[in-house]
């Protein structure tokens, strides 16, 4: 055959995908096998890994302390934080944050930390769980 990738693309077109979204939206019969499993004591769940010393995590801020001094906007480098001006303070969209934490360090009154939260995967960019206000 002469393009033999042509056989193999039409035959992938019509097969199911072997990976599931993530978050997923029901939970697959393996994975309820498993914690049956567990339950019964035949498996064991090792805990979690713990997050290092300075890990940079999804970013905490605390509205109290912010004086709207807008520094933290002028060195994000991923432009991910925007300023309310009604309110004077910012609005950090995590989609687009490379989790550099210049907008930590430049803050002069620390309202900007990292957390050690790093499960952030979400189908929309735009959800709640990833904007912080």
């Amino acid at each position: 055959m002469r393009f033999p990738m042509v056989l193999q693309l039409l035959r992938q077109l019509f097969k199911k995908p072997h990976t599931n979204k993530f978050p997923t939206k029901y939970i697959p019969s393996s994975t309820t096998r498993f914690f049956a499993d567990v339950h019964d004591g035949k498996k064991t769940i090792c805990s979690p890994v713990e997050t290092p010393q300075g890990f940079r995590g999804k970013i905490q801020y605390e509205k109290d302390k912010c004086i709207g001094c807008q520094l933290c906007l002028k060195v994000c480098p991923s432009e991910a934080i925007e300023f309310k001006a009604e309110e004077k303070k910012i609005k950090i969209y995590l989609a687009r944050c490379t989790f550099c934490s210049q907008c930590n360090d430049v803050c002069p009154v620390n309202c900007l930390s990292m957390s050690n939260e790093f499960l952030l995967a979400d189908t929309d960019k735009y959800s709640k769980d990833l904007i912080v206000e």
